[in-house]
């Protein structure tokens, strides 16, 4: 009987893609950039009310400065395995290089190798004299042969996985710079809108004095 799994290949890799974009560990977990926007929408709206709630509001902007640093740790950590890949990246390249180099090396020592044993095998005596020798000169081509195309697979391979990896590194870079400009920006808009709505109700204690 077939196992059963959860998940076909297809949803893992929709779900493996989705963890590394967002940062979650688990399906059902809530994305670190919703709770910090929940913590800054508490502070902002707490601070916005009359009543006298400095203590809340301390307690509420110390939790925001804390879920910013946790925020931000996983970016850190994140910067440095994309800088780690990049690096990885050049050396790939400079490895790529050189395997061609090598491979174009080896291809056309074998190619040395298979002319040097079919002249060889051109020189020899009578057939019904060099029936064996002439046999195992053909096993050896082939396997020469056999090796060259294994190692081309091999490297083929390891290039398409890589390009994979460098592909979900370049979206989880961009996902990371969109967020943060997001943030940012989402920042920016809070701070002014609380900033107008002081000088509101500083206006607005003027000119009861006045008054």
């Amino acid at each position: 009987m077939a196992p059963q799994y959860a998940f076909g290949p297809h949803e893992d890799d929709v779900i493996i893609k989705h963890r590394l974009l967002t940062r979650t560990t688990t399906t059902r977990g809530e994305p670190p950039l919703k709770k910090l926007q929940k913590k800054f929408m508490s502070f902002a709206l707490d601070v916005e009310k009359d009543a006298d709630n400095y203590s809340d509001c301390e307690r509420l902007y110390k939790g925001l400065l804390q879920e910013m640093t946790t925020f931000e740790l996983p970016l850190l950590k994140t910067k440095a395995v994309i800088d780690a890949n990049l690096r990885e990246k050049e050396n790939f390249n400079e490895l790529q290089e050189e395997i061609r180099s090598q491979e174009s090396k080896i291809e056309r020592q074998h190619k040395e190798e298979c002319e040097a044993i079919r002249r060889m095998v051109s020189l020899q005596q009578p057939r019904s004299e060099t029936q064996k020798i002439i046999s195992d000169l053909e096993k050896e081509i082939a396997a020469l042969e056999a090796e060259n195309t294994a190692g081309s697979r091999t490297l083929e391979l390891r290039k398409k996985q890589f390009s994979l990896l460098l592909h979900v590194v370049d979206e989880l870079q961009n996902t990371i710079e969109e967020e943060q400009k997001s943030l940012a920006e989402e920042l920016r808009l809070a701070m002014e809108e609380h900033k107008n709505s002081l000088e509101d109700a500083s206006g607005g204690s003027e000119a009861m004095a006045v008054d």
